[in-house]
């Protein structure tokens, strides 16, 4: 009988226990492996990028809502740009592999590009796959958009 209070008080001890060390390696590793950086500025084109024409340069997309979609679309982070088109998103290493965010993982802006230029389209978003840019002797790994491209219809 008493054998099998101990092992009951052992088993939630564990129970209790196995969060917070989870936690705790979390941080851990997070520490270890540094974060993970995406960077952009945004412009006010179809590609996203700076188009010179007829020398004017195009103009920052200021306030635009953009995600991190990974899968089949799923939201895993998000941020608006600012007043100058730039924004920038801090993942933790531990809950986004790397590989996985080059290979499955984009950019994408869900903000009409008619907001910015009446004269572009109002329907689609802008969307860029990553690359990397560089890392960081503190194990920062810099993350970059590619080239922005319109696409139609995106859920």
């Amino acid at each position: 009988m008493a054998s099998s209070k101990f092992f009951l008080i052992f088993i939630l001890a564990a129970l209790i226990a196995t969060p917070i060390v989870v936690a705790q390696l979390g941080g851990l590793l997070g520490g270890l492996l540094g974060s993970i950086n995406i960077d952009g500025v945004l412009f006010c084109s179809l590609n996203g990028k700076i188009d010179i024409l007829n020398g004017a340069t195009t103009p920052i997309f200021p306030n635009a809502s953009v995600q991190l979609r990974c899968g089949a679309g799923n939201v895993v982070s998000s941020t608006t740009t600012n007043g100058s088109g730039a924004f920038s998103l801090v993942l933790n290493p531990v809950q986004n592999i790397l590989s996985s965010l080059l290979s499955n993982c984009n950019i994408v802006v869900t903000t009409p590009l008619s907001t910015c230029n009446a004269s572009l389209p109002s329907a689609g978003v802008l969307q860029s796959p990553l690359q990397i840019v560089g890392r960081t002797a503190g194990g920062l790994v810099n993350l970059a958009t590619g080239v922005f491209q319109l696409i139609p219809q995106l859920n």
